[in-house]
């Protein structure tokens, strides 16, 4: 029994170090409840605009692929939200929780998207379909060097399996070889900017909780 002993505290203490980051998780996942909610409905409406977009253009291939990442995000428009928050607040535990997570990246992935922000906002002035495809046509370079630089910062943020890495590597093809960028633009920067500024808000909210007290600002806008 003596050797038992030990094995049984060592167990213990695991399950209760796995169920309060789980827990905490889950915490940070309610107080953040109508922005990933937001975030869904956001991403539903402007993959869907996509994906009918492309249709109407013979796009029948990427309509597709835009309907398909619609329809998963359809799911978490319901009842079916906790249990996505639940596999993403899980994720998070087994991979990331407990392991080296480069903050840095992640901070100034949120630098970028107020750069990014401050784009939108220009389109967003626009007053004719004719300024905003002007815009778009002297701008898109600048904008997707900067959309392209955070999808690559944030995928070595989340670099470990699980679905956190699949949404970001998915907007990341469709970014890439897709032209959804591109797509979003000529739709009109509303939905874009407002899911650019959720994502923002959330990676602040996040970076300021977990990150380290002894690591200030001013030690990563060093290195920038």
């Amino acid at each position: 029994m003596a050797k038992t002993k030990p094995q049984l505290s060592t167990t213990l203490l695991l399950f209760l170090l796995l169920n309060s980051t789980i827990t905490t998780t889950a915490f940070s996942f309610s107080r953040s409840y109508s922005q990933y909610k937001s975030l869904f409905s956001l991403s539903h409406n402007l993959l869907t605009r996509v994906s009918n977009l492309r249709a109407s253009r013979g796009d029948i291939s990427g309509s597709n692929r835009a309907k398909l990442i619609a329809q998963k995000l359809e799911r978490g428009l319901g009842f079916g939200f906790w249990g996505l928050s639940w596999s993403v607040g899980w994720d998070y535990a087994i991979n990331y929780a407990w392991r080296d997570f480069d903050y840095r990246e992640l901070y100034v992935s949120v630098t970028e998207m107020n750069e990014l922000l401050r784009f939108l906002g220009e389109l967003t002035r626009s007053g004719s379909e004719i300024e905003r495809a002007t815009w778009v046509a002297g701008n898109y370079k600048n904008v997707l060097g900067v959309a392209q630089s955070v999808l690559r910062r944030l995928v070595k943020v989340f670099h470990q399996s699980g679905p956190l890495k699949e949404v970001v590597e998915t907007v990341q093809r469709e970014v890439v070889e897709g032209d959804l960028l591109r797509d979003c633009l000529e739709l009109g920067s509303n939905d874009l900017k407002g899911l650019v500024q959720i994502v923002k808000d959330l990676a602040s909210q996040f970076y300021s909780s977990s990150s380290s007290p002894t690591t200030s600002q001013d030690d990563y806008k060093s290195d920038l």
